[in-house]
């Protein structure tokens, strides 16, 4: 079974909340006003792919594991 890894730059993210808005079962605004998501390790892509779209900075990747 394939498996994903989300990459999430922090120090690109602007905060805007796209990607929470668009996951918010696995992407949440931390303290600092910056997004982060609370699995880095997928079993399913879900609608991650949907917040790495969303994002206008394009600072969330998700990678297949080798």
């Amino acid at each position: 079974m394939q498996k994903f890894k989300i990459i999430h730059e922090r120090d690109l993210c602007i905060g805007c909340g796209a990607c929470a808005a668009a996951c918010p079962g696995n992407w949440a605004m931390d303290k600092d006003g910056k997004s982060k998501p609370k699995k880095i390790l997928l079993d399913d892509i879900g609608c991650n792919q949907t917040a790495a779209d969303s994002c206008p900075v394009q600072c969330i990747q998700i990678e297949p594991v080798k």
